[in-house]
């Protein structure tokens, strides 16, 4: 939660460049996977290209989140555009539910039922390879980038995946983990169902990668939801907030603090304080100009801060 405006930039450009990189991997993928599904009369290859036709519009809705979500503050919503990233973020989970996870369901079903034939089986086979190879290319480029925050922050890899405020980043990795895990389901499907010569089993392996979907969308959708109902930072970085807040000049106690992130790189801080009893007005406005200070200072991230003097016994127990 440090980290400074150019490293915040950078960071929306490596998002950027990350989704880029899966949306023409999962391009390429679908097209494929459809071509793959039709002559070989497979469910879990036709599940497939529907999950890499719903991860390319999931795309769109991050790429579209990445650009508006950098639109200056104006009269209607003096905090900018952050949140835009959490709503298109949204819309992406809902589309992985919608498109991808009800197709490969229904697919499943339709093939338990009807019992189709397997053909071009080396044909299906050649597409799973490709198409782990590209999705293998767009999962190691945010993988990358994971990595190399986590890093600069000094925290865990698979910490920083849960905890990163970015959607975008949060949702490629998802999408791209889910996309291999459907590969080997689905040729683990279409592989007992040839030597078994049972279309349950190509069936059933679509099935499962619609539930594998829905349980993808449904991680999303809440990291997102949370988002957008006005998420605090976490506990640590609470701690430090308040740590400066109590450390400045003429600051006796830190009764409330709120925080909000309005976008990865944004967040708001309002806090209620006790200040020095004989303070004049010309001197709280010191207190607060040297407290947002030091706060802008320790996190470039925060974009307002609000101080409210009051008396401390009027609230003996501090929250936040």
């Amino acid at each position: 939660m440090s980290d400074s405006p150019d490293q915040a930039a950078d960071a929306t450009h490596d998002s950027l460049v990350t989704v880029a990189v899966a949306g023409l991997a999962n391009v390429a993928i679908a097209i494929a996977k459809t071509v793959a599904g039709v002559l070989s009369g497979s469910s879990a290859m036709l599940a497939e290209a529907a999950h890499s036709f719903a991860d390319t519009l999931n795309q769109v809705f991050l790429l579209t989140a990445i650009k508006r979500s950098e639109k200056p503050a104006d009269p209607r919503h003096p905090f900018g555009y952050g949140m835009e990233r959490y709503f298109w973020s949204l819309l992406a989970a809902v589309g992985i539910f919608v498109l991808g996870a009800g197709f490969s369901i229904y697919q499943g079903i339709e093939a338990i039922v009807a019992e189709p034939k397997l053909d071009s089986l080396p044909l299906t086979y050649a597409v799973l390879g490709l198409s782990a190879v590209f999705e293998g290319v767009s999962w190691a480029r945010a993988a990358l980038q994971v990595r190399a925050q986590a890093h600069a922050v000094g925290a865990g890899t698979l910490e920083h995946v849960r905890d990163v405020d970015d959607p975008t980043l949060k949702t490629v990795v998802f999408e791209d983990s889910a996309a291999l895990l459907g590969l080997a389901i689905a040729a683990a499907g279409i592989t007992l169902h040839h030597v078994t010569d049972q279309a349950f089993w190509d069936g059933a392996a679509s099935i499962a990668i619609g539930l594998l979907l829905i349980a993808v969308a449904i991680a999303l959708g809440r990291e997102n939801k949370a988002m957008l109902l006005g998420q605090s930072v976490d506990e640590q970085t609470r701690r430090d907030i308040r740590a400066v807040i109590q450390d400045s000049i003429g600051i006796d106690e830190v009764v409330e603090l709120l925080t909000m992130q309005l976008a990865p790189d944004q967040l708001l801080v309002a806090a209620r304080v006790d200040v020095q009893d004989d303070a004049s007005g010309e001197a709280l406005e010191q207190y607060a100009e040297e407290v947002e200070r030091r706060l802008r200072d320790r996190f470039p991230e925060i974009r307002h801060v609000f101080l409210d003097p009051t008396d401390a016994p009027e609230h003996s127990k501090p929250l936040g």
